[in-house]
């Protein structure tokens, strides 16, 4: 089913059993069970100022004709986009409506928060087929939730977005990247250093024995602060793969299962240790994306208490289920919002498993 417009997405969702909600297709995990509900063909631009600072989109809007329309007037979607295809061997094309149902963010969210910390509003439909809108005059009343925030990350699973308004950025007049040779330990230690200094940086990452720090903004800033954190971390200006760091590009061909860690900054390093899986690290050592090649290794054992896991990629013969278990307080607030959504239990059920 591939909807044209809000009103035959409503209607759909009326008469629907379960739906398995789906953009592009190309970022989904889980194990969602229902007839494919297909947003693509809610596609479209509606609004652009670039003036304001404001993009306007449907939601089944292709995220590479955004991106284009934003790099034509000199600007971006600040929170930079990871591309999952490779890792997660998907074909198809990426849509705005998934990027921001799986909260999608990249390096800089160090420095601009998240895709949830870029969006302005949101139209969706939820599961009695009621449009809502977030602001202004709305179809529902759902006063005290924030819609934005609630619907940025929730997978589908409360509603199907139908429109979707952003801030968007300028591009920057500098860019630079700041690089050291550094094991584990070090390496993610100089980032924090980096990080929690006034120096405003936009990417702090490690991989591959190279920590790397970026800075962007003016020339002149750019510089004032490169310097600076060279006299006090040691590190050099060399090249730095961002997008590899974002799209998880070392795993992407790699045989083996691949997790995806949150975690305190400090606990990264002995994680690592302590599980000896090859890995990258993003946003200073909080988020960790982790290769386990044999499928064996128990991360949400190690984990436990100070972060959790999801199963991004699985192998043939791996059981585990994809998210982390909800602690008990958790799993209810998320079944009661379910019940406020989706009453009928319609949209992408069996995704949490």
């Amino acid at each position: 089913m591939r909807p044209a417009s809000e009103s035959e997405l409503s209607e759909i969702i009326l008469g629907a059993q379960a739906l398995h909600i789906q953009g592009g297709g190309t970022r989904s995990v889980g194990h969602a069970v229902g007839e494919v509900l297909d947003t693509s063909g809610l596609s479209g631009i509606e609004l652009y100022e670039p003036g304001a600072l404001t993009l306007v989109a449907r939601s089944g809007t292709p995220l590479a004709e955004i991106e284009a329309l934003l790099a034509s007037e000199r600007q971006r979607l600040a929170f930079e986009v990871p591309d999952m295809r490779a890792l997660l061997g998907r074909q198809g094309v990426s849509t705005i409506g998934g990027v921001v149902a799986s909260n999608a963010s990249g390096p800089r969210r160090v420095q601009v928060g998240a895709c949830r910390d870029a969006l302005l509003g949101v139209r969706f439909v939820d599961g009695r087929g009621d449009v809502i809108k977030n602001g202004g005059r709305v179809m529902k009343n759902v006063t005290g939730y924030d819609l934005v925030k609630l619907m940025a990350g929730s997978k589908g699973a409360l509603g199907v977005l139908s429109e979707i308004s952003f801030k968007v950025q300028a591009m920057p007049e500098a860019s630079v990247a700041l690089v050291a040779e550094r094991d584990v330990p070090q390496g993610l230690a100089d980032l924090r250093a980096a990080l929690g200094s006034p120096y405003d940086i936009s990417g702090a990452a490690w991989a591959q024995g190279r920590a790397m720090i970026r800075l962007e903004g003016m020339a002149g800033s750019v510089a004032y602060r490169a310097g600076k954190l060279q006299d006090l971390l040691g590190f050099k200006q060399a090249e730095a793969d961002w997008a590899a760091i974002r799209d998880v590009t070392a795993f992407a061909a790699r045989h083996g299962a691949v997790w995806k860690l949150s975690v305190k900054p400090t606990e990264a390093a002995a994680l690592i240790h302590r599980l000896e899986l090859e890995a990258i690290c993003d946003w200073g050592g909080g988020l960790v994306w982790l290769l386990d090649p044999a499928g064996t290794a128990d991360v949400r054992a190690a984990v436990a208490g100070f972060g959790h896991a999801t199963l991004m990629r699985t192998i043939p013969g791996m059981i585990q289920p994809t998210f982390q278990p909800e602690a008990p307080a958790v799993a209810s607030l998320t079944a009661g919002l379910r019940e406020k959504f989706d009453p009928r239990g319609v949209f992408n059920p069996g995704m949490m498993g």
